[in-house]
């Protein structure tokens, strides 16, 4: 069965980026082209307000640490950019955790003590702009890295941020004062990759989608759709937010209006992949299949072995017992996406089908350390704890 695709983080219904001062609010009064990409009445009101209006602000723990005599320590030992960075960050403060699964304000983040990148530069930027730094966000060009829940298709890109101490021109800093950037899980020679500033407004959109695709992923049709909504609002131009307020009314039984803003986001991006695979199943929903197949072929010219790709058909070789045949197409989908907890997993079990269980143990090693959710890496740790438990004499992988 066809699943969805997500951008987020992208959503792509074949089936999600994942990253700041007091955010403006949300405009209700879409424009007349907005207005028609929309439907409130198919919708219950949400079960809280879909709006960004506390996303940076600190609490009450968050001033107290501020305040407190370490923080202040730090501050002037390493200064101030340096010094943040390391009250917050340090083993031995924080013990900040990273977990993809959910999207958090500056303040839920630090209660919880986990987040994912989003999370963790929303609560950095709170923190430097309480001290008065500059504050700088910036999307990085990095490959985008997919993952899979449930039924859909996950993509997360990468933003940064960079801090520097205020000063009297907006874009002036004196060379002795370099903004410190900072990258949370930052890709391969992410330094030198290019990258483009992003503004407030664009920071704000990416919570929102996130959002939308996390209650998307839990199943609260509804409240996606009231987020997606917020995050079309607040950028117009954000292409994962026309996506994913897409995937909610395919999800949702509404085909001509998933087709409608599917169209949108292509107008604004002819050759994404996502949003392609995405208006093709549409189409086939509303009984457009010539077109549909067309899209299709255009796909297959564009991109010719698109994500999971390799992965499917290891899966179907697995299923058949091919095990030799599983085993090679699911390392051509780790060597071009080595990041990917599941195709570590899946290797693993077939190098486990096949005997070799030195690789099998590698391999769920791998799984548990690139996986971005706390509960994956737990399980992935849990099976790496049983086969090494089941070979005595195995090499202990850490």
């Amino acid at each position: 069965m066809k699943r969805p695709f997500l951008l987020r983080y992208l959503l792509l219904y074949a089936l999600l980026n994942a990253l700041l001062s007091g955010c403006a609010a949300t405009s209700t009064r879409p424009t007349p082209e907005l207005a028609a990409l929309f439907d409130d009445a198919a919708f219950p009101a949400p079960a809280a307000p879909a709006d960004a209006a506390n996303l940076f602000t600190l609490s009450a723990p968050m001033r107290v640490h501020l305040d407190s005599p370490a923080f202040k320590a730090s501050l002037r030992e390493k200064g101030a950019a340096r010094g943040l960075v390391s009250a917050l960050y340090s083993k031995s403060d924080l013990q900040l955790d990273y977990d993809a699964s959910v999207t958090r304000t500056a303040a839920q983040t630090y209660a919880a003590r986990s987040g994912n990148c989003l999370s963790l530069v929303i609560m950095t930027a709170a923190f430097a702009r309480a001290l008065g730094m500059e504050v700088r966000f910036a999307s990085v060009q990095a490959e985008e890295t997919w993952h899979r829940n449930g039924s859909l298709y996950l993509i997360s890109s990468h933003v940064n941020i960079a801090l520097a101490p205020r000063t009297a021109g907006v874009h002036t800093v004196s060379t002795n004062a370099e903004p410190l950037v900072i990258d949370f899980l930052a890709p391969k020679d992410a330094a030198r990759l290019p990258s483009t500033e992003l503004g407030e407004d664009d920071i704000v959109a990416l919570y929102m989608n996130n959002r939308a695709v996390e209650e998307l992923v839990a199943g609260r049709i509804a409240d996606a759709y009231w987020w997606a909504r917020a995050a079309i609002l607040k950028r117009p131009s954000s292409l994962a937010a026309y996506n994913t307020l897409a995937v909610v009314y395919a999800r949702n039984g509404r085909p001509p209006m998933a087709e409608r803003v599917y169209r949108a986001a292509l107008a604004r991006e002819p050759d994404s992949l996502v949003v392609m695979q995405n208006l093709a199943q549409a189409l086939n929903s509303n009984g457009k299949h010539e077109e549909a197949q067309a899209l299709l072929r255009r796909i297959e010219r564009l991109h010719p072995a698109p994500p999971y790709h390799w992965f499917n058909q290891g899966m179907t070789a697995y299923r058949a017992g091919r095990m030799r045949d599983a085993k090679t197409l699911f390392a051509r989908e780790v060597a071009r996406a080595p990041y990917n907890d599941e195709f570590h997993f899946w290797l693993g079990v077939a190098y486990l089908g096949l005997g070799e269980e030195e690789a099998a143990v590698k391999e769920l090693a791998l799984a548990r350390d690139t996986s971005t959710r706390i509960d994956a890496r737990e399980r992935y740790a849990a099976k790496l704890g049983r086969l090494r438990a089941s070979l005595p004499g195995s090499p202990q992988v850490r």
